[in-house]
């Protein structure tokens, strides 16, 4: 049996505002949302799982037309899988190009941490290593 619940407990199980999910299920980001009865949502645990998965997106940099386009898609059911993996793929190579870009500025912060702990046990201002090698983009 599935497990039915209010806005109020969607709210609180994901951490976002009823203001939030309201605004969000407006602009086609939450799909599939009953009403009960007397005309009041009702979400499942599948919604917890697919506001978590829109939070991590967001915390990746999609942007708000990409998210919307990817929910319009599972919107139209199974027949969009091939598109949705599409999307899915296109944004996990923006992620992997920013964490080689991350990783290039950890390694620069981290030489530049020991310039200024090896000038401080020194005394001497050592030379700045990372000054020989190009910066790529």
């Amino acid at each position: 049996m599935t497990e039915h619940l209010r806005i109020g407990e969607l709210a609180q199980r994901t951490g976002k505002s009823i203001h939030a999910l309201r605004y969000y299920e407006s602009i086609g980001l939450i799909p599939f949302v009953g009403r009960d009865a007397g005309g009041r949502r009702r979400y499942d645990t599948q919604h917890v799982e697919w506001l978590l998965l829109l939070e991590r997106l967001k915390c990746t940099g999609m942007s708000l037309a990409q998210m919307q386009e990817y929910a319009a898609l599972v919107s139209r059911g199974k027949d969009t899988i091939d598109k949705r993996v599409e999307l899915l793929e296109e944004h996990l190579r923006v992620i992997d190009r920013q964490m080689e870009e991350l990783a290039r500025s950890r390694e620069l912060l981290l030489a530049k941490l020991d310039f200024y702990r090896d000038w401080k046990s020194s005394g001497k201002r050592p030379s700045m290593p990372w000054l020989k090698t190009p910066f790529r983009s």
